[in-house]
């Protein structure tokens, strides 16, 4: 009698566990005999993964950190530095992403953060007094990747001020010039910017610059034009690299905003780097003294010293744009939702997150790398131009990626790739562009100059 009662028993307690209402509603959208004739046919295997199905999607998925240092190269770093950086981090995140879609869109620059980033103290951060931090290459290159990974625009307003301005003055400048200037551009006082490229005189520079300067006494005579100066509209120092008519070498002048003769005038319409205010400088006979000429900078060689220091920082800016153009890639496709699911759960979606990953990660290690040869003095031309080279190409394919997963919201400014996708192509052509930079590295590991 056991076995007939038990079975009563087990059929009563499963027909009080069954909703009948809700099984009404269910045999109007499916066929139930047919359902409970397949999950009776499956075995112990598949009965497991429906039950893990059905239950899984009651739980929230815990999902891991979105992360861009793959290998964790940030833990290479000391405790002092990896505080640096997360400093830096922190500021870019708070202070500058809320803003920067309305300022990129507008094309204008926002004034207010400058007081903010006086505080952080990391102008001149390579450099050895005058106020600057004196701290790692590798420690300016990681700053530079934390801020292009919010916005390249900042990135590069920064990078002109720390790099090519007080750079010039810096590596060339006369003792009393580093004094008068350093200190004050040091603390985001006195902006700078950097004149080197001219409306038809870009990859050229090295011999064919028309901007010239003539000596008359103690005055030097400047007349030409430059183009795409970053800063130039509200700098109050601007280095201008001149051809010398009389020995036809180039030369740096410091070249004061109110100086008779100089004007300046903002380039529109631009589809990268929309913050950053270029401008076309025009100079009709200018009078600069010949203390304010960069007295240790007497031919495009020592141009070339600022440029190079400067490369490698250009190179850690690429990554820093393909890294934020990929968190915020991956971020979205956690929760955009296709299909009932989030298209990260597509093997296709994957597969392009992980194109991105690669590359990137490729970048950081490279870049890490590079810092490390300039720390301990090695650094040549051809190490800083195949880093330029190879990030900034590298660079343009994830965040072409970037957009591809995030279908048609990737051209929309509010979620954050747009503007990486615009701005790579900046990052990709300026500080030398792709054909130059290995038409120097080709020298390097043929021996041959494949130069005009």
């Amino acid at each position: 009698m056991s076995g007939p009662l038990t079975k009563l028993k087990n059929a009563y307690h499963l027909l009080k566990s069954i909703d009948f209402a809700m099984l009404a509603k269910l045999s109007e959208k499916v066929d139930l005999p047919k359902v409970m004739e397949s999950v009776g046919k499956m075995d112990d295997t598949q009965l497991n993964g429906l039950m893990k199905m059905l239950t899984s999607s009651n739980k929230k998925k815990e999902l891991p950190p979105i992360e861009g240092d793959f290998y964790d190269l940030g833990a290479k770093l000391n405790a002092e530095d990896r505080a640096l950086q997360l400093k830096v981090r922190a500021f870019m995140e708070k202070e500058i992403k809320p803003i920067v879609n309305e300022y990129w869109l507008k094309a204008e620059f926002p004034f207010e953060i400058i007081p903010k980033f006086r505080e952080l103290n990391i102008c001149g951060v390579t450099y050895d007094g005058y106020g600057c931090p004196n701290r790692s290459f590798l420690m300016e290159g990681i700053i530079a990747m934390e801020m292009a990974r919010i916005d390249a625009s900042v990135a590069t307003f920064f990078g002109v001020q720390s790099g090519l301005a007080m750079g010039s003055v810096y590596m060339l400048g006369s003792e009393a010039q580093k004094q008068e200037w350093l200190p004050g551009m040091q603390q985001l006082n006195i902006i700078g910017a950097f004149g080197l490229t001219e409306p038809e005189v870009g990859s050229g520079t090295a011999g064919g610059l028309t901007t010239t300067a003539k000596r008359e006494g103690d005055t030097w005579i400047l007349n030409g034009q430059k183009k795409w100066i970053g800063n130039a509209t509200f700098a109050d120092v601007i280095v201008i690299w001149a051809r010398d008519v009389d020995d036809n070498q180039v030369k740096g002048f410091l070249l004061r905003k109110d100086t008779p003769g100089f004007s300046v005038e903002k380039i529109h319409d631009k589809m990268a780097l929309r913050i950053v205010q270029n401008g076309l400088i025009t100079l009709k006979d200018c009078r600069i003294a010949e203390s304010d000429r960069l007295q240790n900078a007497s031919s495009f060689k020592d141009t070339a010293r600022v440029l190079r220091m400067t490369r490698a920082g250009v190179a850690w800016e690429a990554v820093g744009c393909a890294r934020g153009a990929y968190e915020n890639a991956l971020a979205y496709t956690q929760t955009r939702k296709q299909f009932g699911k989030p298209i990260a759960a597509f093997q296709l979606i994957q597969g392009h997150l992980v194109e991105m990953l690669s590359n990137l990660t490729a970048m950081q290690t490279m870049v890490f790398r590079l810092s490390e040869i300039q720390d301990a003095g090695g650094l040549k031309d051809e190490h800083a131009s195949l880093a330029k080279v190879f990030c900034t190409l590298r660079t343009r394919d994830v965040v072409s990626r970037a957009r591809e997963v995030m279908g048609g919201n990737g051209i929309l400014l509010e979620y954050n790739v747009a503007r990486f996708v615009a701005d790579a192509e900046a990052i990709y052509s300026y500080e030398g562009t792709k054909e130059i930079n290995s038409l120097i590295v080709g020298r390097a590991i043929t021996g041959f100059s494949a130069f005009v």
